[in-house]
C-alpha cells in the first residue's frame, strides 16, 4: 500500500448552501449540567455527557465474570489487544438521562469514547454566538477570529499573524470565523492516541480499528489497511442494516403505547358507566342500599387501581424501552447523516453493539389488562342491615388453561359424518364463564393436507359453552386445534382419527325373524338364535333368542354401530327385511 496522495476526507469541512447551524439543544448541550458540552463523553446507551458531569457521579462495583475484555465503550479499548482475565471488581457508574449501567473502562470517565458529532455542533453555535466565545488553540488565551483551513485549528490575531510568519504554515489558508457560520463540519482532526502528532487517516480492517501512517509501519505492518473513506461504505452499510432492523421496533413501541393509551381510557370511561349504573340501582333503597352501594363502589375502585396499575407499570416499560430505541437511532441517523467516515468508524463499535443489544430486547405489544368489567344487577349479593340486597361486579375473565374439551368425538370420526364435541370454558378459579361472546378459534387439519382445513361450525350457547362440529371428507390423521383468546385450551392441539363411513345395517333391529318373515321356518339371523319346531330363526320370548335386541343382518346388539355382514352365509336375506317391526 502506498501512500502518494491522500483521498479527500468527506465530510471534515463541507459547505452546504444556505445551510444553518443545528438549533437542537439536545445536540451541543450536557443533560446533566444543561450547560455546552465540555469534553462530551458517548456512553454505551448512546447519551452524551460532559466529562466533568460523569466524574462527579457516585461509581459502584460490580463483579465482572465476562471471560475477557468486554469493555466496548471506550477509545482506549479499540487500541488493546483482549487479554483474558479471571473475574475482578468491575466500576461503573450509572447514565445521568436513563440510568443504565456503565462499565468504566481502565481509564475512567476520560477513557470513554469521545463525541466528536456534539464537539462539532459545540463549536458551530459558538460561532453563530448563541453560546461562549471560542479560545485560541495555541495560546488558549484569546478570543478566535481565524480559522487555519490547513491545520483545521482556531487561532487569534497574535497567533494567526505568527502563524503566517512560521516558513512551514505561510502559505496555509486562513479563514475569517465569520464566513464559517454556513459550514455544516469544522471539527478538529482526530488524532492517534498512541501518535500524537499524527491524524487519524486509515483503517487495518484486521484489528477493526482506524490508525495512522505510523501505526501502519509499526505495530500493523503487514496487515490490511485502507484509507477511512475506501472502507466507509462497508461498515457504514452495515450500521445501516442494524439501523434498518431497529426502527420497525420504535413504530411498534409507539403503536403499543398508543393502545395502552385507548384502553386506558375506554377502562376508565367504563369505570365511570358501570358506577352509574350502580348508583341508579341503589337510589331506592334507603341505608341497606346505600352501604352497600359504597361497598359496590369501593370495589370498583379497588378493580380500576389495581388495573390502572398495571396498565401503567407496562407504560412505563415501554416508554424507556421506547426512549432506547429512539436515542439509538437518532444518534446513529444523526452519526451516518452528518458525521465524518471516520468519525463514524470511532464510533461504529459503541454504536453497533448498542443497537444489536437493543435489537434483542424482547417486550410485548399486547396489553395485559381488558377493560371487561360488568355489574349484574339481578345477582343475589347477601344482605346487608337485615335487608337482601342485588347487584355485583364481576371481571371474571375466561382463562384458556382452565377451559376443558368434552365429547365422543374428540378422538375419533368417521369420514363424510359429522363429529361433535363441547368447549367449557371456565375463569382462572376453575368456575364456569356463565356466559358467552368469547373469541373461540377451531382449526381442523388433516397432517397430509395441512392447506386444506375442514370447515368447522362454532355455536355459543350463551351459558359458557360452545358447540363445535366439523364434518370431515375423507379418511386419515387430522389435527384439532382449539383457542381462546389465541391461547391452546387443555387438550389442545390432539388428533382425531377418521375412518371410513360406516356400513349401513340392511336387516331390522329389535329382530324376530320369524315374525318379519311371516313365519317362514327357513330364515335364519345372524344372531344364530333357534326356535322349537324345526324354526332356524329367532323369536320374541322363545328359547334360543339372544335376550335383547339385536340387528338381523350381523347380530349387533348396538343400533348405532357398523353393519359387518360380509354376504357369506347362503340364508336369504331378502326373507329378514320383508317386515318392518
Amino acid at each position: 500500500m502506498s501512500e502518494n496522495k491522500e483521498p479527500p476526507r468527506l465530510g471534515l469541512v463541507s459547505k452546504r448552501p444556505g445551510a444553518t447551524a443545528l438549533s437542537n439543544s439536545g445536540k451541543t448541550h450536557c443533560p446533566s449540567c444543561l450547560g455546552l458540552f465540555k469534553a462530551p463523553k458517548l456512553l454505551p446507551c448512546l447519551h452524551t455527557v460532559c466529562t466533568t458531569c460523569l466524574e462527579q457521579l457516585e461509581p459502584f462495583s460490580v463483579v465482572d465474570v465476562r471471560g475477557g475484555d468486554s469493555d466496548t465503550s471506550s477509545e482506549g479499548s479499540l487500541f488493546q489487544e483482549p487479554k483474558p482475565r479471571s473475574p475482578r471488581p468491575q466500576i461503573g457508574i450509572l447514565c445521568p438521562v436513563c440510568d443504565a449501567q456503565v462499565d468504566l473502562p481502565v481509564g475512567g470517565v476520560k477513557a470513554l469514547t469521545v463525541d466528536h458529532l456534539a464537539m462539532n455542533d459545540v463549536m458551530l453555535e459558538s460561532l453563530r454566538g448563541e453560546g461562549q466565545g471560542l479560545v485560541c488553540d495555541l495560546c488558549s488565551d484569546r478570543e478566535v477570529e481565524k480559522r487555519c483551513q490547513t491545520c483545521k485549528a482556531n487561532l487569534c490575531h497574535f497567533c494567526c499573524q505568527a502563524h503566517r510568519r512560521q516558513k512551514k504554515t505561510m502559505y496555509h489558508t486562513m479563514v475569517d470565523l465569520k464566513d464559517l457560520k454556513g459550514y455544516s463540519r469544522i471539527g478538529k482532526p482526530i488524532l492517534c492516541p498512541t501518535h500524537p502528532a499524527e491524524e487519524l487517516r486509515l483503517f487495518c480492517e484486521l484489528c477493526d480499528r482506524p490508525v495512522c501512517r505510523d501505526c501502519v509501519v509499526g505495530e500493523h505492518r503487514e496487515h490490511p489497511c485502507d484509507f477511512t473513506s475506501n472502507v466507509i461504505h462497508k461498515h457504514g452499510d452495515s450500521m445501516r442494516e442494524l439501523l434498518k432492523g431497529t426502527q420497525p421496533h420504535v413504530q411498534a413501541l409507539e403503536e403499543a403505547l398508543a393502545q395502552i393509551k385507548g384502553l386506558n381510557s375506554a377502562l376508565q370511561e367504563r369505570v365511570e358507566a358501570v358506577a352509574a349504573d350502580v348508583k341508579s340501582f341503589s337510589a331506592g333503597y334507603i341505608k341497606a342500599i346505600e352501604e352497600h352501594r359504597d361497598k359496590l363502589l369501593a370495589q370498583l375502585e379497588d378493580i380500576r387501581v389495581q388495573k390502572e396499575n398495571t396498565l401503567q407499570l407496562q407504560k412505563a416499560q415501554l416508554e424507556q424501552l421506547l426512549a432506547d430505541m429512539r436515542t439509538g437511532v437518532d444518534f446513529t441517523e444523526h452519526l451516518l447523516s452528518s458525521g465524518s467516515d471516520l468519525e463514524i468508524l470511532v464510533t461504529k463499535g459503541v454504536v453497533v453493539e448498542r443497537l444489536t443489544q437493543l435489537n434483542k430486547i424482547e417486550y410485548s405489544a399486547r396489553t395485559g389488562v381488558s377493560d371487561k368489567i360488568s355489574f349484574s344487577p339481578q345477582e343475589k349479593a347477601g344482605r346487608c342491615r337485615g335487608y337482601e340486597v342485588f347487584g355485583a361486579i364481576s371481571t371474571k375473565e375466561v382463562d384458556p388453561a382452565k377451559c376443558i374439551l368434552h365429547g365422543e368425538d374428540l378422538h375419533r370420526a368417521r369420514e363424510k359424518q359429522k363429529a361433535s364435541f363441547t368447549l367449557f370454558c371456565k375463569d382462572a378459579a376453575g368456575e364456569s364463564m356463565d356466559r358467552g361472546g368469547d373469541n373461540i378459534q377451531v382449526a381442523v387439519v388433516p397432517k397430509d393436507k395441512k392447506d386444506c382445513p375442514v370447515k368447522t361450525i362454532v355455536q355459543d350457547n350463551k351459558d359458557g359453552t360452545y358447540s363445535v362440529s366439523y364434518t370431515p371428507k375423507e379418511p386419515g390423521i387430522y389435527s384439532v386445534w382449539v383457542c381462546v383468546k389465541e391461547q391452546h385450551v387443555q387438550g389442545s392441539p390432539f388428533t382425531v382419527t377418521v375412518r371410513k363411513k360406516n356400513r349401513p345395517h340392511q336387516g331390522v333391529f329389535h329382530c324376530c325373524t320369524f315374525c318379519s318373515s311371516g313365519g317362514q321356518k327357513t330364515a335364519r339371523c345372524a344372531c344364530g338364535g333357534t326356535m322349537p319346531g324345526g324354526y332356524l330363526g329367532c323369536g320374541h320370548g322363545h328359547k334360543g333368542h339372544p335376550g335383547r335386541p339385536h340387528w338381523s343382518c350381523c347380530g349387533k346388539f348396538t343400533e348405532k354401530s357398523e353393519c359387518t355382514w360380509t354376504g357369506g352365509q347362503s340364508a336369504p336375506r331378502s326373507l329378514l327385511r320383508t317386515v318392518a317391526l
